[in-house]
């Protein structure tokens, strides 16, 4: 339930106050509308492997030299119509995945965290003017950790008790967006705005990572914001 502020609010049936609810959680999180976001296009970025088998090659490959594969991908969050969306990247108008992706042996987390993200979505310079595309990713908090035992497709939101080397350990990231930024996507795939609702128990369209990410946000308060900085709604609904 979304809470709407007074100044939004278009009805007098006001419901008695049901008393504070709102100990020991995160920081509320403001989230701007996806009309506040230009999206770009720049050069395809296509897949290193040609097919599933020859990406678990490719990690084997990797462990086998540098030891389990560190990956990063980013939950990047905005609303639109007063509901939370996620901006996840559409690949042969099939497959789904967030924007990221691994590490470079020795890499520090978060610096080559935000590398993957700009190589990803950092627009071209010539682009647009330099103030609307070099603003820093703010990386919040750390929401998941999946894990993949062997040189499978199967990943787990835990290490299973028989595995002591995991081959790869992927975390999720909660990305704060700005009030404005510029986001290029690479001319092979579309960023596209998916509601929670859309994501929420539907592992058979979007995969058992993508569908859990309303499970991972759960945690978090909400404040929805129009495009002219004017607080519009708030979730869940608190003290109202």
């Amino acid at each position: 339930m979304t809470t709407i502020t007074e100044a939004a609010r278009k009805t007098t049936l006001i419901p008695p106050s049901s008393g504070e609810f709102s100990s020991r959680q995160p920081k509320t999180i403001r989230l701007y509308p996806v009309s506040n976001y230009t999206f770009g296009t720049k050069e395809a970025q296509p897949e290193e492997d040609p097919s599933v088998s020859a990406r678990l090659q490719r990690l084997q490959a990797h462990y086998e030299q540098f030891g389990m594969r560190r990956t990063c991908e980013g939950v990047l969050v905005c609303h639109e119509h007063g509901h939370p969306h996620i901006l996840m990247l559409q690949i042969a108008n099939a497959f789904f995945k967030l924007p990221g992706d691994y590490l470079h042996p020795g890499e520090d987390e978060i610096e080559g965290f935000t590398a993957r993200l700009n190589e990803r979505l950092a627009p071209v310079n010539a682009q647009y003017p330099p103030e609307q595309h070099t603003a820093e990713w703010e990386v919040g908090d750390c929401i998941a950790q999946w894990w993949r035992p062997n040189f499978e497709t199967f990943t787990y939101p835990f290490i299973p008790p028989h595995v002591s080397r995991p081959k790869e350990c992927k975390k999720l990231y909660l990305i704060n967006l700005p009030k404005h930024k510029v986001l290029s996507v690479p001319k092979n795939m579309k960023l596209l705005a998916v509601p929670l609702f859309e994501l929420y128990d539907n592992s058979a369209r979007y995969g058992s990572q993508l569908s859990a990410i309303p499970q991972y946000l759960s945690r978090y308060n909400f404040e929805f914001v129009d495009e002219n900085n004017v607080v519009i709604g708030r979730s869940p609904a608190l003290n109202h």
